[in-house]
């Protein structure tokens, strides 16, 4: 008698597969328990499960394959930002075990220099040039893409103008005053120095669109707009400030990157550094992050901050702006919402997917204190009738 071998070969498949998902369901059920997220609860924070492949892609991939599995519509939840804080405030993404993939991800970043200068350029093209029509309906009308400035305001308006208010007064700018923006953006810092402080302005982006914008909107006034690397960076300053771009140096330009600062700035100047960092020293950054958002992305610790700073510089202030950046992202994230249908035909809904779990995310974790933002003081030699914080 002939017996079909494979019809017990398939058996057994289905019988594993069953076997894996039913224990990837049940560990992370526990898991998400421990930050009181309830998969397929009624609470706005708890998960709701779409598509049974959920739980594989989060135990194979972790972080990675928590968002992916987000992007295509795998599971959802009405207040994402508050999923994000309760992971991370509970540590839960200490406890997933330590995938090969990503082991490997962080050997390259050790063995290579993933943002040397012929990758300068990368961040532009893939983040910042992602379009003018999804920034400016998400920012405000300085188009100021970092943490806002909240201690008297009301709203993402005033609250970036106040940061901009706060930065120019740190930097102590007065008329005639000549200043270098490393990671320019749209122009906002170099815009507002200009007309409201009477300063000269060098303004540098890798990022073509927003090169093109900032030169438009700075038109008639003393800057200039350069689409240069800052390693290219030439001329003598009163102040330089970096605001937002210090993310994508890397840990193996760092020195590179002071050394630019320290060339350009006059003895008797003040360099502004205003930049999120890292509660733990590290050399990559988030998995999902690297891959859909800032590739070759990376936070400064205040241990790699000091190593860099260390016998350069003079430390005369240091601020933490953590919980304002909170306020910011979710104010991006409404704009984003609510000027959806204007854009929708142009990046369509797994885009949509993938802004809302950037912006969502992020405010988790700055919620959660799990990254911070500092703006940093610094001064060549120091001065000797004493800096003044402002605030």
């Amino acid at each position: 008698m002939y017996y079909d071998d494979s019809i017990f070969n398939n058996v057994g498949k289905v019988d594993l597969k069953k076997r894996l998902y039913n224990f990837a369901k049940s560990y992370l059920t526990k898991v998400f328990l421990e930050a009181d997220i309830v998969i397929n609860g009624d609470r706005p924070w708890d998960i709701q499960v779409k598509d049974h492949r959920f739980y594989g892609s989060v135990l194979r991939g972790g972080s990675l394959g928590f968002g992916e599995s987000y992007m295509k519509g795998w599971w959802d939840c009405a207040a994402l930002d508050q999923v994000i804080f309760k992971i991370l405030r509970r540590k839960l993404d200490q406890n997933f075990c330590k995938k090969i993939p990503d082991t490997l991800r962080k050997l390259k970043y050790r063995i290579f220099n993933c943002q040397g200068k012929r990758h300068a350029f990368k961040i532009g093209e893939h983040h910042y040039d992602a379009g003018n029509d999804l920034f400016t309906l998400m920012l405000d009308p300085y188009m100021a893409y970092s943490c806002a400035y909240w201690r008297h305001a009301h709203n993402l308006d005033e609250a970036q103008e106040a940061k901009l208010e706060l930065i120019c007064r740190k930097l102590l700018l007065k008329p005639g005053m000549r200043m270098l923006d490393i990671g320019c953006g749209w122009g906002s810092l170099v815009l507002y120095a200009a007309r409201n402080f009477g300063v000269e302005a060098v303004g540098l982006t890798v990022s073509q669109e927003q090169a093109k914008i900032a030169k438009e909107r700075c038109n008639g006034l003393p800057v200039e707009i350069r689409l240069q690397d800052y390693r290219d960076v030439s001329g003598s300053f009163d102040a330089v400030a970096s605001v937002g771009m210090f993310e994508h140096v890397g840990y193996k330009n760092y020195k590179a990157f002071i050394n630019v600062v320290n060339r350009t700035l006059r003895e008797d100047g003040l360099f502004l550094l205003h930049t999120i960092g890292s509660n733990r020293t590290t050399t990559s950054c988030d998995p999902w992050l690297d891959k859909y958002i800032f590739p070759n992305g990376m936070l400064p610790s205040i241990r790699l901050l000091s190593e860099v700073t260390e016998a350069r510089f003079i430390m005369e202030d240091w601020q933490n702006l953590n919980v304002d950046y909170d306020k910011t992202v979710m104010s991006w994230y409404r704009n984003f919402e609510a000027g959806w249908d204007k854009i929708k035909h142009t990046y369509g809904e797994t885009f949509r997917r993938m802004w809302r779990y950037y912006l969502l995310s992020s405010a988790g974790g700055f919620r959660a204190r799990y990254i911070q933002v500092w703006q940093i003081v610094f001064s060549p030699r120091g001065d000797v009738n004493g800096y003044r914080s402002v605030r």
